[in-house]
């Protein structure tokens, strides 16, 4: 087999969980063979240069190997090649993620406790009927 459909190969080299899925995302403009969009159907063969946009990084690979059945990951990792500036890219993308700081560990207090939901409810019940009505019974 030297040729196969761009969608069944991404499947299979464990880019995306289903076909369905990377039809979707070819469709969507994020995928790229030999700096061309292409069609789901579109064939690809080894040596092709793919451009895949995953999120907000955009990785390039060589096509090493065809396969129309999916794999255990190792033996799909031996479909590609990634090129040196895509890794470069990813490893830049990666040092960035984690030098920004995570916005959840901003927060001092996270869901109130019992306790806090207890003196909260009391605090409501005491003076909050008192100050508004919207009742005509008063």
């Amino acid at each position: 087999m030297d040729k196969l459909r761009i969608d069944k190969w991404l499947w299979a080299a464990r880019f995306y969980k289903t076909r369905s899925l990377a039809v979707e995302e070819i469709d969507k403009g994020r995928v790229r063979i030999n700096d061309q969009e292409v069609k789901p159907s579109r064939e690809v063969k080894v040596g092709d240069t793919l451009a895949l946009r995953q999120g907000t990084l955009i990785r390039t690979l060589v096509v090493r190997g065809i396969s129309s059945q999916r794999g255990p990951a190792p033996v799909a990792q031996q479909l590609y090649e990634e090129t040196a500036e895509s890794l470069a890219r990813k490893a830049q993308a990666a040092e960035q993620h984690h030098l920004t700081q995570d916005p959840a560990g901003s927060l001092e207090h996270g869901r109130p406790t019992k306790r806090d939901r207890r003196s909260l409810d009391k605090a409501r019940s005491k003076d909050w009927d008192n100050r508004w009505s919207a009742s005509s019974d008063k």
